[in-house]
């Protein structure tokens, strides 16, 4: 699911920024984008983003934003000394020696030092900030979710209402594709047979039998039975909430596969147009799913 959320700590090095953003993806891809004096802190995030979102493409950013109130590098005056006194005996040795220029002695080894931050500190400000812009994202990610649950409720529902409206019309349709298949068996097979030796007792048998035959394939009833069934699994896992993208794709699988083989055995423009407008709404419900963790 999409998402954004944000957060803040001070600290001595200067304000702590955590930014998460988020987009659909079937697994976890992460990506940190985390500034130089913040690498060590690297694992930490992903054990944490990792521990709380299992499907989606995540974007990390942490940085510090620094503050005039934050601590100043000062000048080392013991290396200072060190360096004037190595500068002194340099000019003793070789006279024609250039002096030493302010970023040469800037440049110098342990001379400036930055302002050194509590790492204790540190670690206790991202928790928190990362805590917080989770959170945050999870709660937005539930909005999102529970608007998704409504839209896949209301294609439930047009299966559902397909499905029953086909029930009682099933019965009818066999009955006509019967009469129908009979009707012409009769015509073809009773001129055919006028001079052969089979009574009409045994033609009539044998086109019952392949008119029963033909509508045991014909019948959908086992189709809209297992329709049935895989739509109220879907409630079921929508109803139980987690991480359901995975289990519902299985299911939409299994939807369409039906949806399939009852558009295959459709002997009624009423079988043909059901079919067709089931796999339009079970094919919406998998778009919807693909955002889904």
């Amino acid at each position: 699911m999409t998402g954004f959320a944000g957060a803040s700590r001070p600290t001595p090095l200067g304000l702590l920024n955590v930014e998460l953003r988020t987009v659909n993806s079937r697994f976890l891809d992460l990506a940190l984008r985390v500034g130089d004096e913040l690498r060590n802190f690297e694992p930490m995030l992903r054990e944490s983003i990792g521990a709380t979102i299992a499907r989606g493409k995540v974007e990390c950013r942490l940085w510090i934003q620094r503050q005039a109130q934050a601590v100043a590098p000062r000048v080392n005056d013991d290396a200072l000394a060190q360096f004037a006194a190595l500068a002194a005996r340099l000019r003793q040795a070789v006279p024609d020696a250039q002096p030493a220029t302010v970023a040469d002695i800037l440049a110098w080894p342990g001379v400036v030092e930055s302002a050194a931050a509590d790492v204790d500190a540190m670690v206790a400000a991202l928790q928190g900030a990362l805590k917080e812009a989770l959170d945050a994202l999870q709660a937005s990610r539930r909005r999102e979710g529970d608007a998704l649950r409504r839209v896949l409720a209301e294609r439930c529902d047009a299966v559902e209402a397909i499905v029953a409206q086909l029930r009682p019309r099933v019965p009818e349709i066999l009955a006509a594709l019967d009469r129908k298949l009979g009707e012409r068996l009769n015509q073809a097979l009773t001129p055919a047979l006028a001079g052969a030796t089979v009574s009409r007792e045994e033609i009539v048998d044998r086109i019952r039998q392949e008119v029963t035959l033909y509508g045991l394939r014909a019948d959908v009833d086992e189709e809209l039975k297992r329709l049935a069934t895989h739509v109220t699994e879907v409630r079921r896992v929508l109803d139980a909430g987690g991480a359901v993208g995975r289990r519902l794709d299985f299911l939409m699988q299994e939807l369409n596969r039906e949806a399939n083989t009852l558009g295959s055995k459709a002997s009624a423009i009423d079988l043909t147009q059901a079919a067709v407008e089931l796999k339009i709404a079970i094919e919406q419900m998998r778009e919807q799913i693909q955002n889904l963790e």
